[in-house]
């Protein structure tokens, strides 16, 4: 589903995204500083019920530099007649298989019909899908059932769950994270 979804969304024109017009900026800056005031924050009022993933486990960080730790090679996959980036993971990627792990990055909802959300080490505008980074700088979100809510492109989070890594079906991203929650560390 990941490569297929890829294959859509390059697609799909999205210069409005990667060069918002100004009102658009102004949207998202109104919404990010929003975000950001202490006094929404110390309410302690919710609104969206989100799971929490304190003191259900513990939680190693997994930082984007050690996700560098991959190199790529293209291969020839015959059904999609093209060819993709096989990673070959490193010794500090393959440790964190199957740990429950937490990172911080953008927000990047990639299909919100299908609840496909990822996570980007960059803002969209420099993100594997509309700038130049590498697709070891972006991990998809299995979250258990349905989202929580319906986040917006370029929020900053942090998520915790268990670190699964994918080398072999080009139809997912290369890193995954199962059982997804928002986390505050």
């Amino acid at each position: 589903m990941g490569l297929l979804g890829l294959i859509a969304l390059s697609m799909v024109d999205l210069s409005s995204y990667c060069h918002p017009d100004l009102e658009g900026e102004r949207t998202a800056t109104a919404v990010k500083t929003a975000s950001l005031l202490p006094s929404v924050r110390a309410s302690g009022e919710a609104l969206v019920d989100l799971p929490s993933a304190e003191g259900t486990a513990v939680y190693n960080e997994l930082t984007w530099r050690t996700l560098e730790d991959v190199e790529f090679k293209d291969v020839y996959v015959e059904e999609l007649d093209a060819y993709y980036w096989k990673p070959s993971f490193g010794t500090a990627v393959n440790e964190l298989e199957g740990e429950e792990v937490h990172i911080t990055g953008y927000m990047i909802p990639v299909d919100l019909d299908e609840d496909f959300y990822v996570l980007s080490r960059y803002p969209f505008a420099n993100c594997f899908f509309c700038g130049g980074a590498g697709p070891e700088s972006v991990i998809d979100l299995r979250f258990t059932g349905k989202s929580p809510r319906v986040y917006q492109t370029d929020e900053r989070l942090t998520f915790a769950g268990k670190f699964r890594l994918n080398a072999d079906d080009v139809y997912q991203m290369n890193y995954i994270l199962d059982g997804a929650v928002e986390y505050t560390p």
